[in-house]
């Protein structure tokens, strides 16, 4: 039932700006807690921001603070990730996930968007 598509990634300078975005299925924003997490080659998946099912709490690694920016827009069903001031080490492969909020679920991915940020 929840489904989850990200766009947005590509290649950017350091120092530069990129959007991400996580279309979702139905409800999905109003009933799940949501997250973007990234995965580099060679390194294990990394959390890197947050947001709760009333959209009013967020949460950063912290390698992203103060750069990144997780928000949402339930009538449009989609989840943002605004990335400032990127450098090398953000080059990943980013993925919108919806938690699970109750007994029994699971974890929700997308498929995952390509950010590289060459120096």
């Amino acid at each position: 039932q929840v489904q989850l598509v990200e766009s947005g990634g590509g290649l950017v300078q350091a120092g530069g700006s990129l959007k991400l975005y996580c279309v979702t299925s139905g409800r999905t924003l109003s009933t799940r807690a949501m997250a973007w997490f990234r995965q580099a080659p060679g390194k294990e998946r990394q959390f890197v921001a947050s947001l709760s099912r009333s959209g009013s709490t967020a949460g950063y690694a912290d390698a992203v603070k103060g750069r990144f920016t997780i928000s949402r827009d339930n009538a449009k069903n989609t989840l943002y990730l605004q990335m400032n001031k990127l450098n090398v080490e953000d080059t990943a492969v980013y993925y919108c996930v919806a938690r699970a909020v109750t007994v029994g679920q699971r974890d929700v991915w997308g498929q995952g968007t390509q950010v590289t940020v060459s120096p």
